[in-house]
């Protein structure tokens, strides 16, 4: 039995189309060798599926921002103001390269 209910997903879980698709590929591979085919396996794929890691870090993005921004306003304090805009612009990106060398600042 394929746990299949009147929503048509597996097990009535909130699994997109591409999702059930695979579940029901792995199940249909399982039967096919005669494997066992409810396993501790398909439990994992399920749950990444519904929780998929990385997810709940939201505030990597607001972090990456920051430091992004924090790396451009220390390589900027590296730049003579008086240069043309074109040895401007290659400074800037060579102090950049610099900063972001040192790694992160925390």
């Amino acid at each position: 039995m394929d746990d299949l209910d009147a929503q048509g997903t597996f097990r009535g879980l909130p699994l997109t189309t591409e999702q059930d698709a695979e579940v029901r590929h792995y199940i249909k591979k399982k039967k096919q060798r005669n494997e066992p085919w409810d396993t501790p396996e398909l439990s994992a794929m399920i749950k990444d599926m519904l929780d998929p890691p990385g997810d709940d870090d939201d505030t990597a993005d607001i972090d990456d921002e920051e430091e992004t921004r924090s790396v451009a306003e220390r390589a900027s304090a590296f730049i003579d103001e008086d240069m043309d805009p074109i040895e401007h612009n290659e400074e800037w990106h060579a102090a950049m390269e610099a900063e972001v060398m040192k790694g992160p600042r925390r």
